[in-house]
């Protein structure tokens, strides 16, 4: 894993490289867009209808349980998607109906993922309104269970939930494509899955042992939770739905890892410093979980950090205390460093992408992402 260099004596931001301007009619339009993600949601549509036909078929319960994963798949702002077909129409790719349903198969397995990572952080909200868990939680406090039984079968039913939207992530990709490409992009959905379960993995290891870990095993550990099945795959999958070469696959997948990590490490910065009516989480969860993040990790190395760790993974931390977290965390130097660190991974991104065999708009295209990435508010 290369690691961009970070000069910590630097306290001033890292500038971003305004992306060079392209004539308007090689950009992707927004009415190319909008027509895709239509097409997007009418697969997702088709998928939940079928799904609870033969959910139904099996018992009512079940179909009720498809009703929630829909729920709970709405509202996104399918970002995994719009990198299929930002990849795939850059690159000269015109199958809209079969980009669309691949599209609609990595917005599935986000929903499965996210479903199972709430489980894992015993989380009933998500985006400020409960998720699978929280629902069938609301569901079994309304029947009188005590508070504990009652989270214990939520999320039994979020471990459900997750499992069938991840089997039929693979699914939607079956039924969409054959042949060459589509063992090629199962292939790299199942890269997504492995390297996102290692990712987890680390991630709940680190939350309980953290003795020795260096920003490389932290930011290791975000391209596999995140980066891979976020970023990567999905441009990864464009690529290859427009039959583009192994190089310029490999180039673009790399370009977005480099994305994903970036995206990570912001994501983990508003987790603590985040306004939380636009995060739509809790600005105290992260330091609640004791979550080893980038920022975290160079705070362990800082004067400040015993008076920050009395309040990492404290379940009953006061926004009193996660104010003095805020605090010490500036004082120490880690916000800065993070964010100029989340910068770097983003230069990283747009030098990936300066190649003869990456057309100018579809690099413009992914320099506007890497620029929304690191300015993003929520």
């Amino acid at each position: 894993m290369l690691i961009p260099e970070v000069k910590l004596h630097d306290a001033g931001a890292v500038p971003l490289r305004t992306p060079e301007r392209v004539p308007a009619a090689a950009a992707q339009s927004s009415r190319q867009l909008e027509n895709y993600l239509h097409h997007v949601e009418l697969a997702l549509r088709e998928f939940f209808t079928a799904s609870k036909l033969r959910g139904q078929a099996l018992t009512p319960r079940f179909a009720r349980l498809w009703e929630s994963l829909e729920a709970t798949t709405d509202g996104g702002k399918r970002f995994r998607p719009r990198l299929v077909w930002t990849a795939c129409q850059g690159l000269g790719g015109a199958d809209l109906s079969t980009t669309a349903s691949v599209g609609a198969a990595f917005e599935l397995l986000h929903t499965a993922l996210i479903v199972h990572d709430d489980v894992i952080d015993r989380d009933f909200i998500r985006r400020g309104r409960p998720n699978l868990a929280g629902l069938y939680l609301a569901q079994a406090l309304d029947a009188g269970l005590p508070v504990a039984e009652a989270e214990h079968r939520a999320m039994s039913v979020g471990v459900v939930g997750g499992d069938v939207a991840l089997v039929n992530a693979y699914r939607l990709i079956d039924h969409a494509v054959s042949g060459s490409v589509r063992d090629r992009l199962l292939e790299i959905m199942d890269e997504a899955v492995l390297a996102s379960a290692a990712g987890e993995l680390l991630d709940i290891e680190y939350s309980v042992c953290s003795a020795g870990l260096m920003v490389e095993d932290v930011i290791a550990m975000d391209r596999l939770k995140t980066a891979v099945y976020s970023f990567e795959a999905p441009l990864k999958a464009g690529a290859v739905l427009a039959g583009a070469g192994q190089q310029t696959i490999a180039a673009i997948g790399q370009a977005g890892r480099s994305m994903g990590i970036a995206y990570q490490i912001i994501d983990d910065l508003l987790g603590v410093f985040g306004d939380e009516a636009g995060t739509g989480k809790s600005a105290l969860g992260d330091v609640r979980e004791g979550k080893r993040t980038v920022l975290i990790n160079h705070a362990s190395r800082a004067p400040q950090f015993p008076a920050i760790a009395a309040h990492l993974g404290n379940p009953e931390l006061t926004p009193e205390d996660a104010e003095e977290v805020r605090s010490l965390l500036i004082l120490s130097g880690s916000r800065d460093y993070a964010q100029r660190l989340a910068r770097s991974f983003g230069d990283q991104a747009r030098s990936r992408l300066q190649r003869p065999d990456i057309p100018q708009p579809l690099r413009f295209e992914l320099e506007q992402i890497v620029s929304s990435v690191l300015t993003r508010t929520r």
